[in-house]
């Protein structure tokens, strides 16, 4: 190992070890964007009137092996779905946005959600479906690619707690608390020569002790009223 990797790995060892960042004060409880701009575009020759795009902001707190956030940034996560044109269910990611939130005791290290890859937002009774998150360790002793989940995401199959509230007809909003408490939380990787350190001090790979709780806020559009390109799905 060259000498400025083994400087690098003394420093964040220490910072890991003696170092501990001020958690933010609780945050609001999230309150919905309106921002349809990630709306996806349309499969080809469905009906715009019949399909909605729908906005989902949520925070809430998280445990990842040994490592607990009690306040995450909000996550927004967009989608569109519908009927098909041979009358099948029909959906299409849009996108994901979330800030970097501190990870506590872990001196200047933050995750920030990214999207794992795949998508099931249909629910079966109190079963949200399928959603798949990848976290980015980011860290000024770490490079870009340091990430939980890279190469084998984590599977959040989220179960409804309690029942839904509409706070809002005009426009429609919902909000909902959901959580898991079952899924592996995978090792980090991309993170250079300090890569079994990053592992070793967040306590991963962990299959047990992991959880998700959210609280979340939601809205939605049908596609006739939005103006997105090919919305038409032409």
């Amino acid at each position: 190992m060259k000498i400025t990797a083994l400087l690098a790995v003394g420093a964040l060892a220490a910072a890991m070890v003696t170092g501990a960042t001020a958690l933010p004060a609780a945050a609001e409880p999230p309150t919905p964007s309106y921002d349809f701009s990630d709306c996806p575009a349309l499969p080809s020759g469905v009906d715009p009137a019949t399909w909605r795009c729908e906005v989902l902001t949520a925070t809430g707190s998280m445990t990842l092996g040994r490592t607990t956030v009690p306040e995450l940034s909000p996550i927004t996560i967009t989608h569109a779905e519908g009927p098909l044109p041979d009358g099948g269910k029909g959906q299409v990611y849009g996108g994901l946005r979330g800030a970097p939130t501190a990870v506590p005791g872990h001196h200047h290290m933050s995750l920030r959600p990214e999207y794992g890859g795949r998508s099931d937002f249909y629910s079966v009774g109190n079963s949200l479906g399928l959603f798949t998150m990848r976290f980015r360790v980011l860290d000024p002793l770490l490079p870009h690619g340091c990430t939980i989940g890279k190469d084998t995401p984590i599977e959040l199959r989220l179960q409804r707690k309690g029942d839904s509230e509409w706070v809002s007809k005009d426009p429609p909003v919902i909000k909902a608390d959901a959580y898991d408490d079952t899924f592996t939380a995978p090792r980090a990787s991309g993170c250079g020569p300090l890569n079994p350190l990053v592992n070793h001090r967040l306590g991963l790979p962990s299959r047990t002790g992991n959880a998700i709780e959210l609280s979340a806020v939601y809205t939605f559009r049908t596609y006739d009223t939005l103006d997105i390109p090919n919305a038409g799905g032409n």
